[in-house]
């Protein structure tokens, strides 16, 4: 046969055709906060409506009402970092006679959840004389806060981010974004966590936030409302899955209030606490 001939008459050979790969769908990692809260449903139902109820009984439904414009309340909050809120107010109001301005009055709201006695009302802080103000000057004014050399170094850093990110040194349009967009902004600023920032979106905007101070941790730490091993960071989103946004602020005001009161850290007063009969500090076994 000629090679023209064979070419004609056997079909050509056609490639192999590789059968696609078969996708493997990504699983997604599960989230631990919403897998912590259908644990806690499943193992012991009713625990947070139980908490919830239980601080109710004590404190109270405390209405949200805001106390500061949110540069004002980031600033005091940084000065009760570590340090009473007492002491807070006293280096606040030094803040206010070193850095005056003519600027209108302000009246602070603490509300039950602040454990000072409320700042008189007075005009706010020259923000800008504050950030420009020499270091050793600024230690000194802010000295009855407590630990000044950290705290004044903390508020010239935040007042600069601000003013170089936005222009000025007002918040105010934190309050046009969502709770966590407008908290991972103010988590950017070095020094400023997610309870400092949490606290300012909460109080200052009605944002559905919680906060976990010492006292909150403790006391979610004692019930069993947070894993053992969940660190202080985590606890706030542990919380963000367990209530509903319109819980945030009587949940923090009612636990931290309950933490000063009644579950404080060396004795804590069972038997004045409505959670005593589900809380694992004082029965390990405690449904």
């Amino acid at each position: 046969m000629t090679p023209a001939a064979r070419t004609a008459t056997t079909p050509a050979t056609k490639p192999l055709r590789k059968k696609p790969a078969k996708r493997t769908a990504k699983r997604r990692k599960p989230n631990p906060y919403l897998a912590w809260r259908k644990r806690l449903d499943r193992t012991r139902p009713g625990l947070i409506r139980f908490t919830q109820d239980g601080l109710a009984s004590l404190y109270g439904h405390p209405a949200w009402e805001r106390r500061l414009d949110p540069t004002s309340e980031l600033i005091l909050t940084i000065l009760t970092q570590n340090s009473a809120d007492v002491n807070a107010e006293h280096a606040f109001q030094a803040l206010r006679a070193a850095y005056p301005t003519d600027g209108p009055v302000e009246r602070h709201i603490p509300g039950p959840g602040w454990g000072g006695v409320g700042l008189p009302d007075g005009v706010t802080p020259d923000w800008s004389r504050v950030e420009a103000a020499p270091y050793s000057e600024l230690v000194e004014v802010i000295r009855p806060g407590g630990l000044p050399n950290q705290k004044a170094k903390g508020i010239q850093a935040a007042l600069r981010a601000i003013r170089e990110a936005r222009g000025d040194y007002s918040l105010e349009f934190l309050g046009e974004l969502s709770a966590l967009e407008a908290r991972s902004w103010l988590t950017a600023i070095n020094g400023v966590g997610v309870k400092t920032a949490s606290v300012v979106l909460l109080f200052s905007f009605g944002m559905p936030l919680m906060p976990v101070d010492r006292h909150v941790e403790r006391v979610a730490r004692r019930v069993g409302l947070l894993p053992p091993k969940a660190n202080a960071e985590e606890a706030h989103d542990y919380f963000l899955a367990m209530l509903e946004p319109d819980e945030m602020h009587e949940a923090h005001v009612n636990l931290i209030r309950h933490g000063r009161l009644v579950c404080q850290a060396r004795r804590p007063d069972h038997d004045r606490c409505p959670l005593r009969d589900r809380c694992r500090f004082v029965d390990p076994k405690a449904p």
